[in-house]
């Protein structure tokens, strides 16, 4: 379903160099907002450290947002020393996921969206073709889209917990 996500876990910090070898990724799509950093745009303690042995690990990486606020983008790809980025994404649309594979110059099954959103993250991610990662949001505070969308995100993600049999995310 377009709507589940390969995988389910708290954090990106829990995304381990072995879940990625083991599924094939070489390359990551990281979404910002309450995945990399919170609402008031204060970076997930830790995360820099993530990307560094992404890095090491030689994983591509790409942020790619819906926000149209470059100035925000940017900020967190020169915190985090991503090169690469692009803002005003248009998820669940591929437009965004196919400019970030073009850049990474990989194959789609070797790709992992990560985003905290099953409306825009995992259904594009799907959409596209590539693995879906989705996360917990960092905050219950979200801009007011996101607040209408998330009681039907949770109707989804119960339903996606009861069919693994797993009430618990990883």
């Amino acid at each position: 379903m377009l709507l589940e996500p390969n995988l389910y876990l708290n954090s990106v910090k829990d995304i381990t160099v072995d879940i990625l070898r083991e599924n094939k990724i070489k390359g990551l799509i990281l979404d910002v907002d309450n995945t990399l950093i919170d609402f008031n745009e204060n970076i997930l303690e830790g995360v820099k450290d993530w990307i560094v042995e992404m890095k090491k690990q030689n994983m591509k990486l790409c942020i790619v947002s819906n926000s149209n606020k470059v100035e925000k983008i940017q900020m967190v790809a020169d915190t985090l020393q991503i090169e690469d980025y692009f803002y005003f994404a248009k998820k669940p649309l591929k437009c965004g996921f196919k400019k970030a594979k073009k850049r990474m110059n990989l194959k789609e099954s070797n790709i992992a969206v990560v985003g905290d959103q099953l409306f825009t993250d995992v259904l594009g991610a799907n959409h596209a073709k590539m693995f879906s990662i989705l996360v917990k949001p960092l905050n219950e505070k979200d801009i007011w889209i996101t607040r209408l969308k998330r009681p039907i995100e949770q109707f989804f993600i119960k339903r996606y917990e009861k069919k693994r049999g797993t009430k618990d995310v990883f």
